[in-house]
């Protein structure tokens, strides 16, 4: 190394900072791939981690509801209630968990609730009835049937297979079916959704307003055309499954979105939202207003803007550049704060 009078020359100390300035770029890299392969492999590890669970889970809660259907003489109501809620628990920590799995573990865990929900209300109803068939009193009938099961009898003209996504069923869940032209509003209760009831679902919709206000556990929607969807607060996933031309304004932890075409979003939601098949679809900030909002947004830790309505994942596009299905609405066309206190 050249040295001038016993010290190194400017040339000399540059370049070595150089080298240095190298080496350090070269081992940043190589602890990002190391990191990446860290990060892969616990991925795949919480996945495993979380299917175990999920499937101890099932496991005991169907041990559960064979014990009713071989003894429903020895049920009470009671034990019908600490099933569903444990389908409700189980159902929410799918919900807690649906951003980190692979899109098909979702639905077959969902799958797997729906066959246990069906479950539930087949042995409730046979059970329920053999127990009170002595006391000869059909007027309270049907009213201890719904306390027992703590889940929603549907309505006659409602009793058919609603397949959503994967062919999940969910008629036993409560919520707008089958309307057209019509403005439809629910509130939710505090006691609704603290007893794990709070999933709501909208199917085959056609020009309608929807207007949910409160908060609830979990929103699926299906088949909707030409509507406009305003909801308060979800605590856990919003699926949404065939939307064309419609408008929602939603807040949640999660957002999944398969199959919607023509479709704007005004989002504020925990993480990034997904979608599949979708084109046209655009997206906002949340603009919805109502009386009580902010607390029920508080509630669910959704109070805080994040900025993630604009970080869209394409499950279906894997090139690097940004994916043409998605946009984000322009200022220009984007809605007013939406009121729906009225």
């Amino acid at each position: 190394m050249e040295e001038i009078g016993g010290f190194r020359s400017n040339s000399a100390v540059g370049v070595e900072q150089k080298h240095a300035a190298m080496l350090e770029r070269l081992s940043n890299r190589h602890q990002s791939r190391v990191a990446a392969r860290s990060e892969t492999g616990d991925s795949v590890a919480s996945t495993q981690s979380f299917l175990s669970q999920f499937s101890q889970s099932k496991h005991s809660i169907g041990t559960r509801i064979s014990r009713v259907r071989e003894l429903p003489d020895q049920i009470q109501k009671p034990d019908l209630e600490a099933i569903s809620q444990e389908i409700s628990v189980l159902e929410k920590l799918i919900a807690e968990n649906s951003y980190s799995l692979p899109a098909y573990e979702v639905r077959s865990c969902l799958d797997a609730i729906a066959q246990l929900k069906q479950s539930l209300d087949s042995v409730t109803s046979f059970a329920i009835p053999r127990k009170k068939f002595s006391f000869k009193n059909k007027p309270s009938r049907k009213p201890a049937i719904e306390a027992a099961a703590n889940i929603p009898t549907p309505i006659q003209s409602q009793k058919k297979n609603l397949d959503v996504g994967s062919g999940r069923s969910l008629i036993a869940a409560p919520g707008f079916r089958n309307r057209e032209n019509e403005v439809l509003v629910h509130e939710f209760s505090t006691s609704e959704t603290d007893f794990g009831n709070g999933e709501f679902i909208l199917s085959d919709l056609r020009n309608c307003e929807v207007r949910l206000k409160g908060c609830l556990r979990a929103l699926f929607i299906d088949k909707l055309i030409n509507c406009k969807v305003y909801c308060g607060v979800v605590m856990g996933s919003i699926l949404i499954e065939e939307a064309e031309g419609c408008i929602f304004a939603t807040a949640s932890h999660q957002i999944r979105i398969h199959n919607a075409k023509n479709s704007d979003f005004y989002l504020r939601v925990r993480s990034r939202p997904i979608i599949e098949d979708c084109g046209g679809v655009r997206f906002s900030p949340y603009c919805l207003s109502y009386e009580g909002l902010l607390k029920h947004l508080c509630e669910a830790n959704l109070d805080e803007e994040t900025g993630n309505w604009a970080n869209v994942d394409d499950f279906k596009w894997l090139k690097a550049v940004k994916s043409p299905n998605w946009s984000v609405l322009p200022q220009n066309e984007r809605m007013e704060t939406i009121d729906i206190t009225n």
